[in-house]
C-alpha cells in the first residue's frame, strides 16, 4: 500500500532537515574554533645529527646551565658529555632537595662529604662548578671511559651506571654548547609564566652567573646563548628569541626555528 503525505508534513520535514544540517555545521564551526580542552604541558626538545631529546623545562634549564658554566671554564666537550651523564643517573637532570643519605641537587652532591652547604648544591650554578673543579682532576679524564671519569668524581656505589648515558649526554652537549645550531626548541602554555612580562633583563644576568660574560665573540657561542634563553622561556616569560637570521617563538603550531629576524652574529634578541 503506498503512504501518501500531506503537503503540510513534508513542508514540516524538510524544515527540520535544514534546521538539523544548519545546528550541525553551525557546531563544527564553533568547535574548530574553541580553544583545545587538553592544553598541552609545557615542554623542550633538543635535535642534534645525534638523536633526539624529549625534556621539561627544569631539565632543559638545568642542562643549559651546565653548558653555560662548561663554557665559562673553558672546558672541552667531552666534559660537558660526562657532567650530563652523570646528571641523568644521580638525578634525571633535576634539581632535587632529596637523594641518598645527604645527598642533594643535580648531580647528588653530599655535605657530609666537603660539596658545600645544602643551599649551595641546590644552586645549578654552583653544583656544577664543584663538578667541573673536580672532574679535571681526574687523570686524562677526555680519553678514559666516561663512567671511570664519573666515578672518579662522584664515588659512586655504582660507577658503572654512568655509561648508558652516554649517547643522551652528546645529544644534549650538542645542542646546548651551540655546536648544533636551532637544536633547542621549547614550548609553555601562555600565560603559565611565573612572571607577567617578558624579563629579558633579568634573563641576562641569570645567564651572566652561570656563563660570565654574555659577550657573544663566536657563532657557536652565540647559540650557546640562544639555547639557554630558549630553555628559560617559560622562566622569564620570553616569547621570541632570535638569532642568526632565525627566530624561535612561543607557538605550539610551530616546530623548530623559523627563517626571518637580524642576520647578525653579535646579538641574541630576546623578547
Amino acid at each position: 500500500m503506498r503512504l501518501r503525505f500531506s503537503r503540510g508534513v513534508i513542508t514540516i520535514a524538510i524544515i527540520v532537515v535544514v534546521l538539523a544540517v544548519g545546528i550541525s555545521v553551525g557546531l563544527y564551526h564553533l568547535l574548530k574554533k574553541a580553544t583545545p580542552l587538553a592544553v598541552p604541558e609545557a615542554h623542550c626538545t633538543v635535535r642534534t645529527p645525534d638523536g633526539e631529546l624529549y625534556l621539561s623545562p627544569e631539565q632543559a634549564q638545568i642542562s643549559a646551565t651546565i653548558a653555560a658554566v662548561a663554557a665559562r671554564r673553558r672546558l672541552p666537550e667531552r666534559a660537558v658529555v660526562i657532567a650530563y651523564a652523570t646528571a641523568l643517573q644521580e638525578s634525571k637532570l633535576e634539581n632535587l632537595d632529596y637523594g641518598d643519605r645527604d645527598s642533594v641537587g643535580v648531580f647528588q652532591q653530599r655535605e657530609s662529604q666537603g660539596w658545600g652547604s645544602k643551599k649551595q648544591l641546590m644552586d645549578p650554578v654552583y653544583a656544577t662548578n664543584k663538578f667541573f673543579a673536580a672532574l679535571v682532576k681526574v687523570k686524562n679524564y677526555r680519553k678514559i671511559p666516561l663512567a671511570e671519569a664519573a666515578q672518579a668524581v662522584q664515588r659512586s656505589a655504582g660507577g658503572y651506571a654512568y655509561a648508558p648515558h652516554e649517547s643522551d649526554g652528546k645529544i644534549l652537549a650538542g645542542g646546548f654548547t651551540g655546536r648544533v645550531p636551532q637544536a633547542v626548541h621549547c614550548w609553555y602554555p601562555p600565560g603559565k609564566s611565573p612572571v607577567p612580562q617578558p624579563k629579558a633583563t633579568d634573563a641576562r644576568k641569570q645567564l651572566a652567573r652561570a656563563l660570565g660574560s654574555t659577550v657573544i665573540t663566536t657563532k657557536k657561542r652565540g647559540w650557546l646563548v640562544a639555547a639557554w634563553s630558549v630553555a628559560h622561556a617559560e622562566k622569564y616569560a620570553l616569547n621570541r628569541v632570535g638569532y642568526s637570521g632565525a627566530t624561535w617563538v612561543n607557538n605550539v603550531e610551530l616546530e623548530g626555528w623559523q627563517t626571518g629576524g637580524k642576520s647578525g652574529t653579535r646579538q641574541v634578541d630576546l623578547s
